[in-house]
């Protein structure tokens, strides 16, 4: 998961200071029309969020409960690394799209203030960190799995059951690494057709800058977790290893590269690779 959080601010509306006209009346947009753009991206936002926990939906109960009736099968562990935390995620949208919902103006959608919802669940959203970490051992115990027929068997005849589109469950699995992606670029979007005197504009200013903040610390999360992971791989490719574990008190490389070590003025030179650790001065 990585995400640009650098979008471009000169695209995003001016606030109207002096009497001078704002981006929409500059450009030749007139209000009509930018109200109606407006409506486009608060529509497009609800309808991808309903189609996104009827997503959901099929995968706890067309996979993940189907899954479980086979202890056979699968152990609890194994669904784990399968699925995540997706089930967390699902009760969060839930949730989070009825709260959509109350803020939707059906006869006017323009007027919608949803700007709120993101602020409100923001700090819920970060549960999306464990799943995005989690992904790639997902795919690889998937990997593992659907070479054996029995399991590609029972995962399309899951699907089947469910009535859902013809895709691999990692296709599915894949799509709340991307929902959490497509949050920010959604919230540009309606900035840009949101008037700044409009009741929803200092909202969705707060709730794109959350968003972005929210897919930061998802990607730092990650990093660390890769930092982490290629230090403990370091660690075991070395012999005889002596000493406490590095990631006793560290998880990060800082620097690599070779020293001429020399024991005594006199003495030759020797060459070495070290090592520098968070941590360990």
């Amino acid at each position: 998961l990585r995400v640009n959080q650098d979008e471009p601010m000169e695209d995003y509306p001016l606030k109207v200071e002096g009497g001078k006209e704002d981006d929409s009346r500059r450009f030749g947009m007139g209000q009509t029309t930018k109200d109606q753009m407006r409506t486009n991206v608060i529509n497009e936002i609800i309808s991808t969020e309903r189609d996104y926990i009827k997503h959901l939906k099929d995968i706890c109960e067309g996979y993940i409960k189907q899954c479980r009736k086979r202890a056979d099968m699968f152990t609890e562990e194994q669904l784990k690394t399968i699925f995540g935390n997706i089930e967390d995620i699902y009760r969060c949208q839930k949730k989070f799209v009825k709260a959509l919902e109350k803020k939707f103006n059906k006869d006017h959608p323009h007027l919608s203030e949803v700007g709120s919802c993101f602020l409100e669940y923001q700090t819920e959203f970060q549960i999306y960190s464990e799943y995005c970490n989690n992904h790639p051992n997902a795919c690889m115990e998937l990997s593992r799995l659907t070479k054996v027929n029995k399991y590609v068997y029972f995962f399309e005849a899951c699907r089947l059951l469910q009535k859902m589109i013809d895709i691999s469950l990692d296709g599915f699995l894949l799509t709340p690494v991307q929902k959490i992606c497509k949050y920010p670029l959604q919230l540009a979007e309606l900035l840009k057709y949101t008037n700044p005197q409009h009741r929803d504009f200092k909202d969705v200013e707060a709730a794109l800058n959350a968003m972005k903040n929210v897919a930061r610390l998802i990607n730092e999360r990650k990093r660390r977790l890769e930092n982490i992971d290629k230090i403990a791989q370091w660690q075991s490719s070395i012999e005889d290893w002596e000493g406490e574990d590095v990631l006793v008190r560290s998880s990060e490389l800082i620097y690599s590269g070779e020293l001429a070590k020399i024991s005594h003025p006199q003495a030759k030179s020797q060459q070495r690779m070290f090592f520098l650790f968070d941590h360990q001065l």
